[in-house]
C-alpha cells in the first residue's frame, strides 16, 4: 500500500498520464502510511489518519472512474465539488460523533458506487476488462470477508494459535491479510481505471508483470488516425 503506488505515480508521471491517476496512487500510499501509524501506536490520531484518508481516496477513485470516457485534460467542477462536500461532511461528523460504523457505511457507500461502475464498464463497455475487473474486486472482497471473519471469532482464533506452531498461527492473522488483499484489490482498482481511461484516449496500454509477479500498467503510443 505504500511503496508500489509510489512507483505507480512516478510511472503515471513518465506516461503523461492526468493528474487524478497521480493523485490516485499517492492516496493509496498516504492510507497505507495511516495504517502503518495507527497500528504501530494505536493512538486516536493515527486512527483518524487511517481512516480519513480511506474516504478521500476512494472519492479520488470515483472521480477517476466517472471521468474515464471524458475528453483528455476535462474537469468536472460539479462531480468535484460534490465529492469534496461529502469528504468534509464525512469529517465533520466523525470527528464529532466517533461512532466507526458511520466511517464504515460512509466507506461502504464508496466502494459500492466504484463495485457497480466497474460492472458497468466490464459489461457494457469493455468486456475483455473483465479479467482485471473482477479480480480487483473480488481480491479487495476476499480482504473484506477475512476481516469479518477476524471481528466475530477473534476469541476462537487466538486460543488456537496457541495450540498450533507460530508459522500456522500467523496464517491466521486475517487483519492483516485484510490490508493485504484490500491494499492490492485497491492497487488493482486504479490499474484497471488507467486501462480504461487510456483504452479511451485510443492508447494501447498492456499489463506486465515486474519481475514475473508484480503488476504494472505499460502504455504504447497513442494510436495514430
Amino acid at each position: 500500500m505504500i511503496i508500489p503506488p509510489i512507483f505507480g505515480a512516478i510511472q503515471s508521471v513518465r506516461d503523461g498520464l492526468e493528474k487524478r491517476y497521480i493523485a490516485a496512487y499517492l492516496a493509496l500510499t498516504v492510507v497505507g502510511m495511516g495504517s502503518w501509524c495507527f497500528h504501530m501506536t494505536l493512538k486516536y490520531e493515527m486512527q483518524l489518519l487511517d481512516e480519513l484518508p480511506m474516504i478521500y481516496s476512494s472519492c479520488i477513485f470515483v472521480y477517476c472512474m466517472f471521468e474515464c470516457f471524458k475528453t483528455k485534460n476535462s474537469v468536472n467542477y460539479h462531480l468535484l465539488f460534490t465529492l469534496v462536500l461529502f469528504s468534509l461532511i464525512v469529517t465533520t461528523v466523525y470527528l464529532k460523533v466517533k461512532e466507526p460504523v458511520f466511517h464504515q457505511v460512509m466507506y461502504g457507500m464508496l466502494v459500492f458506487t466504484l463495485v457497480l461502475r466497474s460492472i458497468y464498464i466490464v459489461t457494457w463497455v469493455y468486456p475483455w476488462l473483465r479479467g482485471l475487473g473482477y479480480t480487483s474486486l473480488g481480491v479487495f472482497l476476499l480482504g473484506f470477508l477475512l476481516w469479518n471473519v477476524d471481528n466475530i471469532f477473534c476469541d476462537s482464533l487466538r486460543n488456537f494459535r496457541k495450540k498450533v506452531p507460530p508459522i500456522v498461527g500467523v496464517t491466521t492473522q486475517f487483519h492483516a491479510w485484510w490490508h493485504i488483499l484490500t491494499g492490492l484489490g485497491s492497487y488493482l482498482h486504479i490499474l484497471f481505471s488507467i486501462y480504461t481511461r487510456t483504452l479511451y484516449l485510443r492508447y494501447r496500454p498492456k499489463v506486465k508483470f515486474l519481475f514475473g509477479i508484480w503488476p504494472m500498467i505499460l502504455i504504447e503510443p497513442l494510436r495514430k488516425h
